[in-house]
């Protein structure tokens, strides 16, 4: 379970939002809802551990993420697959390559085959030869987004997964999204979009909002 326990973020001496408070359990998925700088992706980067909060506490099983306890942040980062706006990608490698070394980086094992193939079902087929950098912004974040198809985290976090995707990519998304969801996974996403997940048997998933408020 992640708790977050009256988390707050102060940009230029100056609170970015009111503090927050929310948890997130095994089978949920929870939509991070905010205007545009109100501080989402800074709230995101504090739960994944990649910038500090000014005040509260991230809990990992109900234990805080600190410095006392290395060993659970250990086990959090384990559990953890983030995708933010910086998408960690490195432009002078292959879709297929990038996969296939955030894998090696994470102590994860990945074969091409199954890398390829989420490339594939994320509509890069005819890109998984070609440097990254020579791609459009919306084929990086598809590539970025494969991770989903090959990761066994059980803490999914993105930022903004559903832009620049085109309706065949975003149909399969939301499919990962739910499966993950059904299987017992734990989704936390902010999104300007009002984007649902369906069921197996075509009913909407329950997605619980959560409403950033500016300080």
């Amino acid at each position: 379970m992640l708790t977050i326990s009256n988390i707050s973020c102060v940009r230029g001496h100056k609170p970015l939002f009111a503090p927050v408070s929310f948890s997130l359990q095994d089978g949920q998925a929870l939509h991070l809802e905010g205007d545009n700088g109100v501080g989402k992706t800074s709230l995101l980067r504090i739960i994944c551990g990649l910038s500090p909060a000014d005040s509260g506490e991230v809990l990992w099983n109900g234990v805080a993420l600190n410095r006392q306890h290395p060993e659970v942040v250990e086990a959090f980062r384990a559990s953890l697959c983030y995708v933010g706006h910086n998408l960690s990608l490195k432009d002078e490698l292959t879709p297929i390559e990038n996969l296939l070394f955030d894998a090696q980086v994470t102590g994860r094992s990945l074969s091409s085959e199954k890398g390829m193939d989420a490339l594939r079902k994320m509509g890069l087929n005819n890109r998984t030869h070609l440097p990254l950098r020579v791609l459009s912004q919306g084929q990086k974040r598809r590539t970025a987004l494969a991770r989903l198809s090959v990761t066994d985290a059980k803490l999914w976090v993105l930022d903004e997964p559903f832009v620049a995707l085109d309706p065949q990519s975003l149909d399969y998304l939301r499919a990962i999204l739910a499966n993950h969801v059904q299987q017992g996974g734990l989704l936390l996403f902010s999104s300007h979009q009002l984007v649902e997940l369906s069921q197996p048997n075509g009913h909407a998933m329950d997605v619980r909002p959560i409403r950033l408020v500016a300080a």
